[in-house]
Parts: C-alpha cells; structure tokens; sequence
C-alpha cells in the first residue's frame, strides 16, 4: 500500500538530528570505524579519541544531519562516557571479532553498565575487524549474538564490518539513525508479535480521521486520499485490488463492502512491521502528528496558548464544551446520561491512554448508581484536567477529535488580584482548598460532596485529593473543585510563594466536638492569612463545624465565634457529614468565591498596619490643618499690616 517518502521526517515530531555515541572496549576499532564510515577511506592512524563527526544531511536518504561521538576506553574517563551516553539518541557498541574476549565483555560489562547508567536508548553491536577473524572459526553472527540478544532486549540490531576493507562501516551508522527515526520499540513487542497499544490506538485515531464518510471503511477514494497525503503519490486500481486481497485471504473481517476495515488497517501495519518496513507506519505516524513516544509532537501544542500569571487559569470554552457534549451523546448508546466505564475508555481509545485512570482524576466525580458519570460529572472532570493541565486537556480533545484549532478549545481567566480590585469575578471554575487537622472530617466532607455515603471508617488521607461536582446557585451551574490538603502537607504548600495563586476560597474544616481540632484550624487559618498577605494572593476565608451529630465543644462553640469576628469573616458553618446536613456549604463556598474582596482574614500585621496608617493620615491631617491656620494667619496679618499702613 505504501511507497516510503523520505521527507516525512520532516512532519511534525521527526527528530531533528541524530546523536550517535560509540562506546567499547580498547582496541576495538571504534576510531576507525567512525573515519572509515565518514571519509570512505581506512585511517593508517587515528588518534585515541576523534573529535565530535557531522555527517552531512545527505550522507543518508532521511536527509537528517547525523552526529558521530567518538569515546576513550580508559577507566578514569567512565564520568565523561556517562555523560555522552546521556546526550545520545542512539549507541554503537563495538567488540572486535578477532578478540572473543571483547564479545564476552559485552554482556558481563558493557550492557549491563549500559543499564545501571539508565541508557534507555537503541543499541546497535558492531562487530569490528571482521578481516581479522580466523577463518577456521566460522561461527555465524546469529549464533554468537543470539544469546545476547535474549538476555538484552535493548539491542536492536548487530553487524559484522571492516574498516580495513570497506564493508559494511557505513551501513553501521545507518542502522544506527534508522532506530532512533523508525524505532520498533514503540509499534511492536516482540514477546507476543503483535502491535503495542499505543500504537493500535493512534493508527484508530489516523483510521477515524481517514474515513470521511463515517461509515467504517476506507473506501477507494479513501485510501488514495491517504495515499496522497503519507506517501505523495496515489494507488493505481489494481494496487488497490492486491492490498484488499492480501488482507482479505489472511483476515477477511478486514475487508467489507464499503472498503478496508479498522481491524484490516490495523493488520497491514502490523504486516509492514514484521516484514521490516517499519518506515512506512512511522511515515504514516508522522504526518499525522506523532512522535517517538507516540504521541501528539510539541509543535502541534504550542506553549504560547498555555501562558498565563500564577492567580490565572484555564477553562474550556464554549466551543470545547459543546464538542463535549456532542461527544457524551455520541458515546451514551443507550442516552441515558450515563456514560459507563467501556464508554469511557471507547472515547479515549484514540488516545495514547485513558487520562482519567490514574491520581488525581481517578474517583475525582460523583459516579452514577452504574458506576458510570453524568454529563454534568463528565463536564466536571474535564474542568478539572483543564485546570490542572491544561495542556494535557487540550491535547486529549485533538485526539477524541475536536476540530478546531487548539488555541479555541481553552480561555484563560482573569487575574485574580484584578478581581479582587472589581470585586467581581467572571470564572465558571472555583478552587477551594480544604484545610484542617487530621479526623477533623475533610474527606467525609469531599466524599458527600460527590455524593457518596458517610461511613464510620472513613481513612485519613495522607496525599491531596481532588473532588470535582458542578453547583447550582440561581440555576446557573458552576464548577466547584475541591482540593485536600493533608495537615502534614501544609508546610509543603508553603515551600511555593504562589501555592495560593490558583486558590479561590480557603476552607478550614474542625471536629466541633475536639477543642484542640479547633485551635488546630485556627492555627492554620491565621498561617493561610499570613502568608496570603505575606505573598499577595490573600484568599476569601471560611470555617467549617464539622461533625455537628457530636456534643460541640462550649470553647469552641465561644471561641470560633468571637475569632471570625475578629478577623473580619462569617461564623463557622456547622454541617453533619454523617447527618448529610450541610447548611447549604458548598453555595456559601462558592458565593464567597464570587466576590473574592469579600471573606479575606485581617490579621494582626494587617491590623497594624492600618492603625499606623490611620495615624499618619490624622498626622498629615493635623499637620494641613495647622498649616492652613498658618497661613491664614500670615494672610490676616498682611490685611491687617496693610490696613494699619494706610491709616496711618
């Protein structure tokens, strides 16, 4: 189906450039191979170590600029080799083929060196001096190396050469670049002969995004099209007609009616790989955006969209949000606003991974009685990734399809300082941080909020959590996000000067029956105020009387009361978590988010200030004041001067 073009190692996530470094034991040829390979020639003398070597960019079809880096086999230099081996894209490991001690040396020190030094890279065995080895022994290089090669799956490939005679010193260095441009790695996995999933997942994508008419097959049209656009050159009928017979004798769901099928894409592929052409799916991955790792490449996310000051955010435009929802409806079969956990995972089977799998989205929404969310749950976890990483967000919307560019899919907000200075606020996302002491009720407190039940057991939470739900005040519905913070994490948050940057609202959550929870809270609320002020990204304040089944504490009941006062914020709201009694705390939470000039703690260095503020303006006051009389008095005095002057 495919002719390899060379220029698509020009697309988007193609390396730029090839950073080869060649490592082994002394003697092993490594200088000569590299000036045999570069100058066609064989060196009579070659210094112990070569300066860096810059292959030109048509030395190879790929047309990419290839780096060769020569390296000294003495121990004293180990350091220095560490340090190459973590800037290359690719090594070359040389044993001479006249010395059987350099072979054995492989596997009892250099790839296993290799490893401890985490070379997460290709690895290429070059067997060297092949016109010095014993022609009584003729042991194929299969037989040698395959043993090798069992053990260290990270050897990609190996070669026999000579410098001396020419053979085979450039075809070292190709390999070389052809592994790091067209890696097996990522496609294939050699246990189970098959395509990873990563990469059955981005060729879906490339499939869905190929099949125009949605009808779930490539039709002619459809494939030339393709063609055309990886390979630069379309498919003649009869070409057409072979591909669809080679997939339809070895798997005839690969073909239908209407053309060549997901499942029959994906075997070609698979087919290409086993045959070696690994080129032509990396063509096809490249021009459709991906990289090494398979995923989107950086160039198609460009980091100017994702600027912002540390108290801005991003949300989803309304854009976004209506693609979603076309999305939920699209994967709710049955639409019964519930997209169960295979829907879920059907949505994002065009991503590299399923994004909410893991901390902090993982149980981050109110789930459905089936285990499933609702649109509103559904909308929530994106408001949350998006907040968090907006990137990420942005990059998992191309991949379920969003159309449009990138840049349209997110907003950012407002600076939170400006809205304190309007005293309004135009976000429809809100961050609130949960503080409080250990079994004061802050997990009770996220668990109801996603409404689930109130156990006894409930574990103290050790990491930050996330819980995200929509609230609605006056049928409008905005997104509240609710954020833990471990009592042992506090100190932690504070190690950042702009930790309450992103914060909307700070909660303090306390055990109203446990005096010393209270004075704990209290602790932390006057921490929070101190060091909003101490910063410049004071937050809105609130406490919260959790567990108010219990007997509450008369300190504590007295105390919290003439403190918030104090501090210039509202009362305590007293809820029961265990009762599901909340005294409508999420909307005060989110009311006094909405006016973030509102609810901010006066502390005590506050509180000085103004009264020393206060007495230089009745200083400056005083001070006008008593000029003013003066120079009325001056003025008086010339009149009366003046008039006194004249009688006389």
């Amino acid at each position: 189906m495919a002719r390899y073009a060379a220029g698509a190692v020009d697309c988007p996530g193609s390396p730029k450039s090839v950073r080869i470094v060649v490592v082994g034991d002394k003697g092993t040829g490594k200088s000569s191979l590299i000036v045999a390979a570069a100058t066609d020639s064989f060196p009579p003398n070659v210094p112990p170590v070569l300066p860096d070597y810059k292959l030109p960019i048509e030395f190879f079809p790929d047309g990419i600029p290839v780096t060769i880096v020569d390296t000294s086999s003495r121990p004293e230099d180990r350091d220095i080799v560490a340090e190459e081996l973590k800037r290359a894209d690719a090594v070359v490991l040389t044993y001479a083929c006249d010395r059987p001690e350099t072979l054995e040396r492989l596997s009892e020190y250099w790839l296993p060196e290799l490893r401890r030094l985490e070379v997460k890279i290709p690895i290429i065995v070059a067997g060297c001096k092949l016109d010095f080895r014993d022609d009584n022994n003729q042991v194929s290089l299969e037989q040698v190396m395959s043993p090798i090669m069992q053990q260290f799956r990270e050897i990609e490939t190996c070669i026999e050469c000579s410098a001396l005679k020419q053979l085979q010193a450039q075809e070292v260095f190709y390999y070389a670049q052809k592994t790091v441009l067209h890696p097996t790695g990522p496609l294939f996995d050699q246990d189970s002969q098959a395509l990873k999933p990563r990469c059955v997942r981005a060729l879906k994508r490339i499939f869905i995004l190929c099949d125009h008419d949605r009808d779930g097959a490539l039709s002619e049209a459809e494939l030339n099209d393709f063609q055309v656009k990886c390979f630069h050159a379309p498919l003649q009928p009869s070409e057409i007609e072979g591909v669809k017979r080679v997939v339809q004798e070895k798997l005839p769901e690969g073909v239908n009616e209407r053309g060549l099928t997901v499942t029959g894409f994906l075997f070609l592929h698979a087919l290409f790989i086993e045959k070696g052409r690994l080129e032509t799916t990396w063509t096809v991955l490249r021009k459709f955006g991906y990289n090494n790792d398979i995923r989107l490449a950086e160039e198609l996310l460009p980091s100017a969209i994702f600027k912002r000051a540390p108290d801005q955010s991003f949300e989803l435009t309304n854009a976004a949000i209506d693609f979603l929802k076309g999305m939920y409806m699209l994967f709710d079969d049955d639409q019964d606003n519930n997209l169960r956990p295979q829907e879920i995972e059907d949505l994002f089977s065009t991503a590299p991974e399923s994004p909410w799998k893991e901390a902090p989205y993982e149980d981050a929404a109110e789930k459905t009685a089936l285990g499933g969310l609702s649109f509103d749950a559904f909308l929530s976890m994106w408001s949350l990734m998006t907040l968090l990483e907006p990137a990420r967000s942005v990059e998992n919307l191309i991949y379920i399809g969003f159309p449009g560019d990138p840049s349209t899919a997110i907003r950012v907000t407002r600076r939170r300082r400006l809205d304190r200075k309007k005293q309004q606020c135009e976000r429809k996302v809100f961050q609130c941080f949960v503080f409080g002491p250990n079994n004061a009720g802050k997990s009770a407190l996220l668990n109801c909020f996603l409404g689930r039940s109130y156990t006894d057991n409930q574990e103290s939470t050790t990491d930050e959590r996330y819980a995200v739900n929509m609230v609605d005040e006056s049928g409008a519905k905005k997104t509240l996000i609710m954020r833990e913070i471990p009592e042992d994490g506090v100190q932690g948050l504070f190690s950042s000067k702009e930790s309450l940057a992103a914060c909307d609202i700070a909660v303090f959550v306390y055990d109203s029956s446990d005096e010393s929870s209270w004075k704990r809270a209290t602790q932390l609320l006057v921490e929070v105020a101190n060091y909003g002020e101490a910063t410049g990204y004071e937050v809105p304040c609130l406490m919260v009387s959790a567990k108010d089944d219990l007997d509450s504490s008369p300190i504590s009941i007295q105390e919290s009361t003439r403190m918030t006062q104090d501090m210039g914020i509202e009362p305590p709201v007293s809820i029961s978590s265990k009762l599901g009694d909340f005294n409508n705390l999420f909307r005060k939470i989110l009311t006094a988010a909405q006016h973030p000039h509102l609810s901010i703690p006066e502390t005590e260095a506050g509180k000085s200030r103004k009264h020393y503020n206060r007495l230089i303006n009745r200083s400056l006051m005083a001070v006008s004041i008593g000029a003013a009389a003066v120079v009325v008095g001056l003025a008086a005095y010339r009149v009366y001067a003046t008039r006194k002057s004249s009688s006389a």
